[in-house]
């Protein structure tokens, strides 16, 4: 069954189709993916074979294995992700690593501002890894927001509130961190992305607009408004936009702007203080 579904999926295109089936068969049954190997001369049942050829036939159409599963791990969490969020990555925890760093570094961070909250990967993990904070998870979809509830209520992590809101939109208080991964794939690149991005996740969390860049432009409009003076702004963005994003940084005034490499050695995230 797993060297049939194998065949199945490399045909489809999918790197690494031996260990998805593995995954996929385990799945159907329950149990750990180590079954496999436990257990080859196992016997499907018909039941089980087509709870499994079922799952295959999904992952053959490209449906990302995390929706399949219904989950994805991000630092160490089990989040629950699906249609309605962008799939958690590893390239984000860049995001957590800066923001933890400047925590050690002598930042006082009582309030946390997540724009695009999506799943709360962000903000939930920072919550679990800052003691005596609380949070404040924005985004444009109810959809992502009740996502982002219940990973918050499924990992038992307090002090989190998720609102619909544009931004930084109605928003009356001040944060002393502000992080976002806001949407910035260019408009016309987004029939380029794989079929599991393009085809599975939602283009409102993945259109920035004609360059990439109109979500940074609208976050930084506000950002005086929500930052408190000495507090930190962390970027998650694309490959090859670190520069534009450091130079909209420098326009809207703020101070001792970082570029951070991802484990590709990419910059993948940007930080900058509100001056005092």
């Amino acid at each position: 069954a797993v060297r049939s579904a194998a065949d199945i999926l490399s045909a489809a295109g999918i790197d690494n189709a031996r260990r998805e089936a593995s995954l996929l068969v385990a799945t159907a049954l329950k149990a750990e993916i180590n079954i496999v190997h436990l257990q080859p001369e196992r016997l499907l049942s018909a039941s089980e074979y087509q709870a499994f050829t079922a799952l295959v036939a999904r992952r053959e159409r490209r449906e990302p294995m995390s929706h399949i599963l219904g989950h994805r791990e991000f630092w160490s969490l089990e989040f629950l992700v699906g249609a309605d969020v962008l799939d958690p990555r590893p390239d984000s925890e860049t995001v957590i690593e800066v923001a933890l760093q400047a925590v050690r570094d002598g930042l006082k961070v009582r309030r946390i501002l997540d724009l695009g909250t999506g799943s709360g990967c962000l903000l939930l993990t920072l919550l679990s890894e800052i003691a005596g904070v609380v949070g404040t998870g924005i985004d444009v979809s109810e959809a992502a927001l009740d996502v982002a509830r219940q990973n918050a209520a499924k990992l038992e992590i307090e002090g989190a509130v998720f609102q619909q809101g544009r931004w930084c939109d109605g928003l009356n208080e001040s944060f002393d961190l502000v992080v976002s991964n806001p949407p910035y794939i260019p408009s016309g690149e987004i029939s380029d992305l794989q079929l599991e991005v393009r085809g599975y996740e939602p283009h409102l969390a993945l259109d920035g607009g004609p360059d990439g860049l109109n979500c940074y432009r609208q976050i930084l409009a506000d950002i005086h408004r929500v930052l408190r003076p000495g507090g930190l702004l962390i970027f998650e963005l694309g490959i090859g936009q670190a520069s534009s994003v450091v130079d909209l940084m420098e326009k809207a005034g703020l101070i001792y702007i970082s570029r951070h490499r991802d484990l590709a050695a990419i910059d993948r995230v940007v930080s900058a203080i509100k001056a005092e």
